[in-house]
């Protein structure tokens, strides 16, 4: 789909924008290169350079993009790595990732959000991406070890789950704190211990599960 003048132009308002807090031009290109229109809701597209989440259903957002920068950046990727990515929602994180990574595996919670990210992500060539249901377990012990691991819901501790899914060496970035403010923090697993570092506030949708909070009553 090519872009009109208007999303070229409110593209780059964006990026000029996130290059104020990013530095990483890698980063900074995979966001260019990566449509979010094709990410959101029909009836969202017309926000989708907007710097602020947007909701994608099921009670679900796809990030700020400015999040979606730092997380990224703070995962200090190369291109060789396996990453994960826990909670996919509507895929455009993946896709960003998979321009900076050798591979992501991306689990989702809920079964529809999945389907539409896989369906989304294959359509849009990104080939280097898994999408799964997630499943009983914390991430997805199978295909780990990874080199890098990203959590984009809010846990009220670093899941210790996930962090033997880490490589020797490996970063995970995940926010942590209450349902309704978190700190953002990198964990840097190495041979002695996992070295924390936090990286500023930061508001996500809770991490539902054996790694995070209860799961919903039904209604």
């Amino acid at each position: 789909m090519a872009d009109t003048m208007e999303t070229t132009r409110a593209r780059e308002a964006l990026l000029a924008e996130l290059a104020r807090d990013v530095s990483d031009r890698r980063v900074l290109d995979a966001i260019r290169r990566v449509p979010r229109e094709i990410f959101v809701p029909e009836e969202a597209r017309t926000a989708a350079y907007e710097n602020r989440p947007l909701p994608i259903g099921h009670g679900q957002t796809i990030s700020q993009p400015l999040i979606v920068a730092l997380m990224t950046e703070a995962l200090q990727l190369t291109g060789k790595e396996s990453v994960l990515e826990v909670g996919t929602g509507s895929g455009y994180q993946a896709a960003v990732l998979s321009l900076l990574a050798k591979r992501v595996i991306t689990v989702e919670r809920i079964p529809a959000l999945a389907e539409r990210a896989r369906r989304v992500l294959a359509d849009s060539g990104y080939s280097n991406v898994d999408v799964h249901v997630a499943g009983a377990k914390a991430g997805r012990p199978e295909s780990g070890p990874y080199d890098a691991i990203i959590v984009t819901a809010a846990s009220p501790e670093v899941p210790p789950e996930l962090l033997k899914q880490l490589a020797t060496g490996g970063r995970l970035v995940i926010p942590v704190g209450s349902r309704t403010l978190q700190e953002l923090v990198r964990i840097e697993k190495t041979s002695v211990g996992a070295q924390r570092h936090n990286l500023g506030p930061c508001r996500f949708v809770p991490l539902v599960g054996s790694s995070g909070w209860p799961e919903p009553a039904p209604s």
